[in-house]
């Protein structure tokens, strides 16, 4: 008799395997110097998520003001990724990551004198430009930099990292946050961040993945050919919708926990790193799934889909009293009850980690292919991220107005609403096509 049934056995050596690429790529310096600077990156942004619940707290704010946290953040990226895309093809990208880590350390350096609800949107406008800058940049080096016969590994790996860093951050920070004052959190930000500063600095070459022509690449007519392809319609028409509710989430459940159910710091952030969790064990397993399988399209249906459902779960914590039992524990000093509301949150975070999994690596794997068609991965991922940013705009302060208009019932499943209706029309619109002529041409010179 079989101790292991030969599906399950495939599936642990397909797992075993992606995580030892996954972990021989640490032995590539440039890969741990760009998996450094997604780490300091989620790290800061789930950590700044939990100290915005508390600021809304604090100033008890409306929702619609709540929303302007989203908001502002996504406000000043959707007015400079199109350019920083063009820039990033065009100039040396390892100095905007060093540009952007810098920033960040000025960011965390204002939050700690933060004292009104305007300096906290204001700051949020400054975070996003930094982030934008990171991610980007990022990305697109990650992309141009790996082989192609393992971009998907490197492209899933770096996310696992900045998975993983995001959950680091909703624990370790929610913890700093709960014992501790704003003051100590930021000044650790700036710890991981100035370290990653100087791996950057120290081991990623120069030019990284080199630059593009002028003439060639990243201009408004490379943009045009772009939006010209039925694939790139498809995903940027998805990626706008889909961030109405995705914002919806990240914006609003940790501040669901504290002024819904009074959950403290610590365990919003151990609400949220079920999604993390989730997302960094699985991600670069996905990623090296889409590798081998191809058809990377239903890899971002699937996850899509995933993503609405534990979306609609988060207003079930509403219904939790008296359904779901509270839970007393001690530690550090200090006794805690988690309310049912807590654990309900959890399994939907968990749910929606398993979405992103599914669906990251597919997306960003198919917006660097094509870029590179036209020699313009960075211009590729600007589009991919400026549609992003349209639904990130307005979705926090829709979501948040339709709550203060309604209930979190409502508001949350408009959100799910938006996710479903963005995964339909993906499937109707994205077509695989072949490569450009132009593409065939060059490669027969």
């Amino acid at each position: 008799m079989d101790l292991l049934p030969a599906h399950l056995l495939f599936r642990f050596v397909t797992v075993a395997e992606s995580s030892s690429g996954s972990l021989r790529l640490f032995g590539n310096r440039e890969f741990v110097a760009l998996a450094s600077t997604a780490f300091a990156r989620s790290q800061a942004y789930s950590t700044i998520l939990i100290a915005l619940a508390l600021y809304a707290d604090m100033f008890d704010t409306s929702g619609t003001v709540e929303g302007l946290f989203g908001t502002a953040f996504a406000a000043v990226q959707l007015l400079i990724v199109l350019p920083l895309g063009r820039y990033i093809d065009l100039k040396d990208s390892k100095k905007f990551l060093l540009v952007g880590l810098a920033l960040n350390v000025a960011v965390f350096v204002g939050f700690a004198f933060a004292n009104t609800v305007e300096h906290v949107i204001l700051l949020r406008a400054v975070q996003g430009l930094g982030a934008s800058i990171l991610w980007l940049t990022g990305t697109t080096v990650v992309g141009e930099i790996s082989p192609d016969e393992s971009r998907g590994l490197w492209i899933g790996s770096y996310n696992q990292v900045g998975a993983f860093s995001s959950l680091f951050g909703d624990v370790f920070g929610g913890l700093l946050l709960f014992l501790y004052d704003f003051e100590l959190t930021y000044a650790v930000l700036s710890f991981f961040t100035i370290a990653a500063f100087v791996s950057v600095y120290v081991f990623l070459r120069d030019d990284p993945g080199g630059t593009a022509d002028p003439e060639e690449a990243s201009g408004m007519e490379t943009l045009g050919d772009l939006l010209g392809r039925r694939a790139i319609q498809a995903l940027v028409f998805f990626r706008g919708s889909f961030s109405v509710g995705k914002m919806a989430v990240i914006i609003f459940l940790p501040i669901y926990a504290r002024t819904g159910f009074g959950i403290n710091a610590f365990l919003i952030g151990g609400i949220m790193a079920g999604g993390k969790l989730t997302k960094s064990l699985t991600q670069g397993w996905v990623g090296d799934l889409t590798d081998r399988f191809g058809n990377k399209s239903r890899f971002i249906l699937a996850g899509a889909l995933v993503y609405a459902l534990g979306t609609a779960l988060i207003p079930m914590a509403g219904f939790a009293a008296g359904v779901v039992p509270s839970v007393t524990i001690a530690g550090l000093g200090h006794e805690m009850v988690l309310p049912g509301a807590f654990f309900v949150l959890f399994a939907a975070y968990s749910v929606l980690g398993i979405g992103d999994s599914l669906r990251l690596p597919a997306s960003m794997a198919l917006f660097v292919e094509e870029g590179e068609y036209f020699d313009a991965v960075g211009s590729s991922l600007s589009l991919r991220s400026i549609a992003w940013k349209v639904g990130q705009v307005g979705g926090p302060v829709l979501v948040g107005a339709i709550w203060d208009a309604t209930s979190f019932l409502v508001a949350f499943w408009t959100a799910a609403a938006f996710i479903v209706v963005s995964t339909g029309v993906f499937a109707w619109l994205f077509t695989a096509e072949a490569a450009p002529e132009q593409v065939a041409a060059f490669t027969d010179d």
